[in-house]
């Protein structure tokens, strides 16, 4: 699994960098303020869970398994949902859209819960 979230990690996080600089160049005008704050929402969160998914890609050398593959799972989806659901949001205009966003952040959530858990039994198995 270190192959496929690194490469995740790369994907993600230079589309993040690409989707921000887009934003303050090319969408500054015409989205409105709170859109375009929406849209920096979606490319924060982006790169934090991309962040996140290299630490997943680089403790799974250490420690692979279930737990570690689901965390960096969730965090991928997460980005899917969350972020992709305020780029579609903001640049379609469609409102319905946002119902979408809690479940981006609830696999963000879940994938942090996981990455805890597998942090807790790391540290009953080496106490």
């Amino acid at each position: 699994m270190f192959r496929g979230f690194l490469l995740l990690a790369a994907f993600f996080g230079f589309t993040g960098v690409a989707l921000g600089a887009f934003a303050a160049h090319g969408l500054k005008d015409r989205l409105s303020t709170e859109y375009l704050a929406v849209f920096h929402t979606g490319v924060l969160y982006q790169l934090i869970h991309a962040l996140a998914l290299l630490a997943v890609a680089l403790i799974a050398i250490q420690i692979p398994g279930r737990l570690i593959t689901w965390a960096g799972v969730s965090f991928a989806i997460g980005i899917v949902l969350f972020s992709g659901s305020l780029y579609l949001l903001t640049l379609t205009g469609v409102s319905k859209l946002g119902i979408i966003t809690p479940f981006g952040g609830l696999a963000f959530l879940i994938g942090w819960l996981i990455l805890g858990l597998a942090a807790w039994r790391l540290g009953a198995a080496t106490a």
